[in-house]
């Protein structure tokens, strides 16, 4: 496609003539099938985290993480406290459907509602949640509210460039890789080069159809197993 040129013959971005700035994510509860997000709440939801996180057998969840681990429950949930009262990263718990217990977090950051442009960080899955179809619902539950409730126009994913499965968790997911971005954090007395990845408001519908069908009650057999991978509904979409 040619560029757009300006009357002086500079080359200019898409007119974007209806746009207005967009609500900033709200302490919202939103229900799925398999969990629901609940905004962040200490009295609520640390006992179940920590019990949750305290299933693992060591440490290394918390290793590409801004804070943790955490020696016993009231360092949690003086965390937590202090998390659940900020509005930028707003922090949702996921609660199982079937257990009724909080099992992990993330939050909406770095949120910028005059360009439309908002952040999924502070992922923090326990062994309950990982690779589960929780996980993956949860993901999309806060997509699809940042994209099809909020309008926005962009979805962003950032890690530590090191963190080879956060890295493919944000491309089975649909986000693209866009590069890495070098000495950009410091944290834990070491130096963070973040990896950059994104979904666009052009690209949701692709990327939110192939989670709703991957994650419909058709993909799952009676003992809850995928019969297609989210990658192999994505690939069957796009042939």
């Amino acid at each position: 496609m040619p560029a757009r040129l300006n009357a002086h013959g500079q080359p200019i971005g898409s007119p974007l003539p209806d746009w207005t700035p967009r609500p900033g994510p709200a302490r919202v509860t939103l229900d799925g099938r398999f969990c629901r997000l609940e905004p962040l709440d200490a009295d609520r939801h640390a006992d179940d985290l920590h019990a949750a996180f305290a299933l693992a057998a060591d440490g290394r969840d918390w290793t590409y993480m801004t804070v943790g681990p955490f020696n016993d429950l009231a360092a949690y949930r003086s965390w937590v406290t202090t998390a659940a009262r900020a509005d930028d990263p707003l922090h949702y718990a996921v609660v199982d459907g079937r257990s009724g217990k909080a099992v992990g977090t993330l939050a909406l950051m770095r949120q910028d509602p005059s360009n439309g442009v908002v952040e999924v960080g502070s992922v923090s899955f326990s062994p309950q949640l990982k690779q589960t179809p929780v996980s993956t619902e949860a993901q999309f539950l806060l997509m699809s509210y940042a994209f099809d409730e909020l309008g926005y126009r962009r979805y962003e994913w950032k890690c530590d460039s090191l963190n080879e499965p956060s890295r493919r968790a944000a491309q089975r997911l649909g986000f693209t890789f866009e590069g890495v971005f070098r000495q950009a954090v410091v944290y834990k007395g070491r130096n963070r080069d973040t990896a950059w990845f994104s979904i666009l408001d052009a690209e949701w519908p692709q990327v939110g159809k192939a989670l709703r069908e991957w994650l419909s009650p058709d993909n799952f057999d009676p003992a809850g197993r995928q019969r297609r991978s989210l990658s192999e509904v994505r690939a069957s979409a796009a042939g």
